[in-house]
């Protein structure tokens, strides 16, 4: 059974976030196309397709974690470096908002479940990422046939 953790995460990601555009859940807010991802960034992301990709990636964060994950420890998760001229640089947190409307989607589709702690993924979630990393690692050993031995 291939798992999440048997192909690479960015072609996965990407492989999620398709899948994601095709759900009627999952839209992207208005404010989504002039935001920053977080106070350490300058300018919003370049991809027009970065509300699926962030989903996805949170998708499989908390697939990876498998413990409950809040809305605090994705914005660390989704932080950076906050560049502040020069003085030396300092840790900032990613968007809350960003995290939580993503969160709030994804548990709307049915890909996460809210416990006690947070939120974990649900048996539909789980089924979907492992489904996807199957497709995927398919579709490289096709391009790549030197992979099927592993």
């Amino acid at each position: 059974m291939t798992t999440v953790f048997d192909v690479p995460a960015m072609e996965l990601i990407e492989k999620v976030a398709g899948i994601l555009k095709e759900n009627e859940k999952v839209v992207p807010p208005e404010w989504a196309e002039n935001v920053k991802t977080g106070v350490h960034k300058e300018l919003p992301p370049s991809n027009d397709d970065w509300w699926y990709i962030r989903c996805a990636a949170i998708l499989r964060k908390i697939y990876t974690d498998g413990r409950p994950i809040g809305i605090e420890r994705l914005r660390s998760v989704y932080g950076g470096k906050k560049d502040r001229g020069s003085r030396p640089g300092h840790k900032a947190k990613g968007s809350g908002s960003i995290a939580r409307k993503a969160v709030q989607q994804l548990e709307a589709a049915g890909y996460l479940q809210k416990v006690k702690d947070g939120r974990t993924i649900s048996a539909k979630g789980r089924s979907m990422l492992d489904n996807a990393a199957n497709e995927l690692k398919h579709e490289l050993i096709e391009k790549i046939p030197g992979l099927a031995k592993y």
